[in-house]
């Protein structure tokens, strides 16, 4: 199978989970036998052309180059990112698929699709605007980003998505027929996600070397619900005393949550310590009592299985994909979205029962091994691959979208 990825993050450009999701399926479909191509963005002034682990990785140039990545500029960057993108993967083919990562993606991968005459289209939706925004939109940009969702499911002969909670958010947002959509998981490299005893005695050492202590990994977005663990740290820290919590990610809600910190009077019990080096990030992880994943929002929450990986106790949000690998009480522990009391419960349960703590752990770790694993990604998406092309059908107009504004949440009406 030709396959060319496009893709807004590939490394060593990592927003958040995308970009490690695309880099770690493309090796193991090249692994599998696949020629792969990924057409992703880069910085410099010229487009680049390499080949890593098997994969021939095009890097397109922003054109123009100089827009400022900005909500304000948001549109306009990534149509720069887009025309780059268009401009430099023209001569990418042949290919069998066009594979679509995200909105930010599809002017790009619809236009190369008739521009190198590839067989099919395939979608993978990571997230959506409206869920973003608990249902909303919030305004025009919101309106915009959901409109090219729309646009981008209904041009895809296949669409997948990472969680069956997402399947339906995507059935609901975009009436979208549900035989086009198919669920394929995250997955996860057991071998690549490790810690050295040193690494942990660090990450204990420097951040809580006489208390208990509690991680956050994420982008610092308000939809990754740190401030909700913040909220809950004053009630943890008078039941566990000398508990300490590391926050390892950085984003947009970086300020709002150090400001929060602040006004708790917390600055010695919280480090943000931004993004990590993958050795020092997994010995913090290996390091935690708990790791906790406090999302409003999460398609499926990759975090979880990296703590998982790592044997790290997992305290996470009943939300989306989370809510369907963690199982209350067998897996790790749950509590309500936003919900802080709920959130120190579980904390505060982890950490007072530490055999228990570690046996959801171990099982945690050992569901990886049968439904994570990146072959059977890459084999599930090929099966979606062989839908896509057996399905391919003429170009029709998408029906209009639904656009919120300030006044309907499409999650509930």
């Amino acid at each position: 199978m030709r396959v060319l990825h496009v893709s807004w993050e590939y490394p060593p450009i990592v927003y958040g989970g995308l970009g490690r999701h695309v880099q770690a399926l493309t090796r193991a479909q090249a692994e599998r036998g696949d020629d792969v191509t990924v057409l992703t963005q880069t910085a410099d002034r010229e487009p680049s052309v390499e080949v890593v682990d098997g994969i021939r990785v095009i890097r397109a140039p922003h054109d123009p180059p100089d827009v400022p990545f900005s909500e304000e500029t948001l549109l306009a960057w990534v149509m720069g990112m887009e025309t780059g993108m268009i401009r430099t993967g023209a001569s990418a083919g042949p290919v069998d698929i066009v594979h679509a990562h995200d909105w930010v993606t599809s002017h790009a991968a619809i236009a190369l699709r008739e521009i190198i005459d590839a067989r099919a289209l395939v979608a993978t939706i990571h997230a959506t605007e409206a869920g973003r925004h608990q249902g909303w939109l919030p305004g025009p940009l919101s309106d915009a980003v959901h409109s090219i969702e729309h646009w981008l499911v209904h041009e895809a002969d296949r669409v997948i998505t990472c969680s069956q909670h997402m399947r339906r958010e995507v059935e609901q947002l975009f009436a979208a027929p549900s035989d086009r959509i198919c669920v394929i998981a995250n997955g996860i490299d057991l071998q690549r996600w490790r810690a050295t005893r040193a690494g942990v005695a660090r990450a204990r050492d420097a951040h809580a070397p006489t208390g208990p202590l509690v991680v956050f990994v994420g982008r610092l977005e308000w939809e990754k619900g740190a401030h909700t663990l913040i909220e809950a740290l004053p009630r943890l820290r008078r039941r566990l005393p000398g508990l300490r919590a590391v926050i390892a990610g950085r984003g947009g809600h970086t300020d709002a949550l150090e400001q929060q910190v602040r006004a708790l009077r917390l600055g010695r019990a919280v480090d943000f310590v931004g993004w990590l080096p993958d050795a020092e990030l997994h010995g913090l992880i290996a390091a935690a009592d708990v790791l906790v994943v406090p999302s409003l929002y999460e398609p499926f929450g990759l975090v979880a299985l990296e703590g998982a990986a790592l044997g790290a106790p997992l305290a996470v949000a009943r939300t989306g994909g989370l809510a369907e690998f963690v199982e209350d009480g067998k897996t790790g522990r749950v509590f309500e979205p936003g919900d802080a009391p709920g959130l120190a419960d579980a904390v505060t349960a982890a950490i007072r029962d530490p055999e228990s703590s570690r046996r959801m752990a171990e099982a945690a770790r050992s569901s990886l091994r049968d439904a994570y694993g990146w072959a059977l990604v890459a084999a599930q998406t090929a099966d979606a691959y062989e839908h896509a092309l057996a399905e391919s059908r003429p170009r029709v107009p998408a029906p209009p979208a639904r656009l919120a504004g300030r006044s309907v949440n499409l999650l509930r009406s």
